[in-house]
């Protein structure tokens, strides 16, 4: 969210609702299309005045699933595993003071949280300390810290690499590195300031349509009023690829690739504000990555302001604060379309452009839970807090259909995948960071053997037919 001086004023609401499938347009009070309420805590819970961001963490050991929620003052975290009676398990306190803004990203089952807060730099901490909390709600301290900074706006994870990415801190705004390969001991590794000052980025190992850039870190910066895109393989000499400008430009927030990193789905924060726009996304063509192009742009069904959008399989979640969560497929983007697909709405006053709502929503849970975490901005009837919410088609409590079986489970080589009564016609597996690894048609089919020899071990979802989600452990 572009800083803005904040006064709030909200009504304390201790109440928890819980499992509230969404009928006729409505989960409980709020509006909905295809989505059913799991359970919503209210701010007060968490002993908080505003929540911002939010991220999840699956324990590789068991697939229990967490939700990080960042605060005004601290970050806290529930055990998600009954979403419909989640445990809060306690708060890691601001490292300074409080902010109303907070990041939190996950790396090798690690929390790394910054804040706009003076001198707050990186917190650390260990999330396999949630396994045994004997005393909840408790009050954490963090494992480690990293000081190479003071105040960050952000912060970006490259699994892949090991690296974080402050931004909005030094090196004129632009991306500050981190070696936090060994997530105790951080090592600061210069930074990059040549495009200025990013809001957020997204970094990742590029394997897309580009050779001319294959296997080199890239990163794609927001950057207030234009994208950059910046070869960061090596962290002593960064080196710029191009930047690509659109029109109508207010502010340049944040985006996230295709899976396919064909296209860039980008969000100005606040061109609705400004232009009275409804709703826009601009979608550039990354397919040369040195000469980026506008593809088309997108327009909502709403006039509510859009935050922070992310890309799963064929969908794109986006926070759009008023109007909630809405989901998009793009599984046509290709060819300029984009249509909304279903939403649940935080916000029940209305889906007016300003910043009261949904500023984050986390998809990649393979139980198909959603966290949507919310804030107040400027109506003191509205109670933020933490939601979570989860596709009606799938169902409250329930991540599988029992009409399909796969064998054996975990496996090493090869799983077979059986529906005595339903035909098989896809079947795509996500891992825990929502990247699709696998992706196979079938001439439905009743059973299919699933190679799943080349996947690290670890924890996957399998989509059978587009809403079926089951668990693999691979060997």
């Amino acid at each position: 969210m572009k800083k803005l001086l904040l006064s709030v004023v909200f009504l304390f609401v201790t109440t928890l609702n819980s499992q509230t499938p969404c009928e006729n347009g409505l989960a409980g009070q709020y509006p909905c299309n295809g989505y059913d309420l799991q359970v919503f805590i209210p701010i007060t819970d968490f002993d908080a005045n505003n929540a911002n961001d939010s991220w999840g963490w699956t324990d590789p050991e068991d697939g229990t699933e967490y939700a990080l929620v960042g605060l005004d003052n601290g970050t806290a975290f529930l055990d998600i595993s009954d979403p419909v009676n989640p445990t809060y398990l306690g708060k890691l306190p601001t490292h300074t003071t409080s902010s109303l803004w907070r990041d939190v990203k996950v790396y090798n089952n690690y929390a790394f949280v910054v804040s706009e807060a003076g001198g707050h730099g990186i917190q650390i901490f260990d999330l396999t300390r949630l396994r045994d909390v004997a005393n909840p709600p408790e009050i954490f301290t963090e494992d480690a810290h990293y000081g190479g900074f003071g105040g960050a706006h952000n912060i970006v994870i490259n699994e892949e690499t090991g690296y974080a990415y402050g931004v909005g801190a030094d090196f004129s705004g632009g991306p500050h590195f981190v070696n936090i390969q060994d997530p105790l001991n951080p090592i600061g590794e210069g930074g990059y300031s040549g495009s200025g000052y990013t809001h957020d980025a997204q970094v990742v190992v590029y394997d897309g349509p580009d050779s001319d850039h294959a296997g080199k870190e890239i990163y794609i910066g927001s950057n207030e009023d234009f994208v950059t895109i910046v070869d960061v393989t090596d962290k002593s000499n960064p080196q710029l690829i191009s930047n690509v400008f659109y029109s109508n430009t207010a502010y340049t927030h944040q985006g996230w690739f295709t899976e396919d990193l064909n296209y860039f789905i980008m969000g100005d924060e606040i061109d609705e504000l400004n232009f009275g726009f409804d709703t826009r996304n601009i979608i550039f063509d990354f397919t040369d990555l040195d000469n980026p192009e506008l593809a088309f742009e997108y327009t909502g069904p709403t006039s509510a302001t859009d935050h922070n959008g992310y890309v799963k399989g064929d969908r794109f979640y986006l926070a759009n604060y008023k109007a909630g969560m809405r989901v998009i497929d793009i599984s046509d983007i290709a060819n300029g379309n984009m249509t909304e697909t279903g939403y649940f709405d935080v916000f029940i006053y209305g889906n007016s452009a300003g910043y009261d709502g949904a500023w984050n929503v986390y998809p990649y849970f393979e139980s198909g839970n959603i966290i949507i975490s919310s804030l107040v901005y400027g109506d003191p009837t509205y109670v933020p807090g933490f939601y979570l919410v989860k596709s009606s088609s799938l169902g409250i409590g329930d991540n599988s259909i029992s009409d399909f079986s796969m064998y054996p489970n975990p496996s090493s080589n090869v799983v077979k995948v059986s529906a005595p009564e339903t035909q098989i016609k896809t079947i795509d597996v996500y891992d825990l960071n929502g990247r699709l690894v696998i992706s196979n048609q079938y001439d439905s089919v009743l059973t299919t053997d699933l190679d799943v020899a080349n996947l690290s071990s670890g924890i996957y979802l399998l989509n059978i037919n587009n809403h079926v989600s089951k668990k693999l452990i691979k060997n």
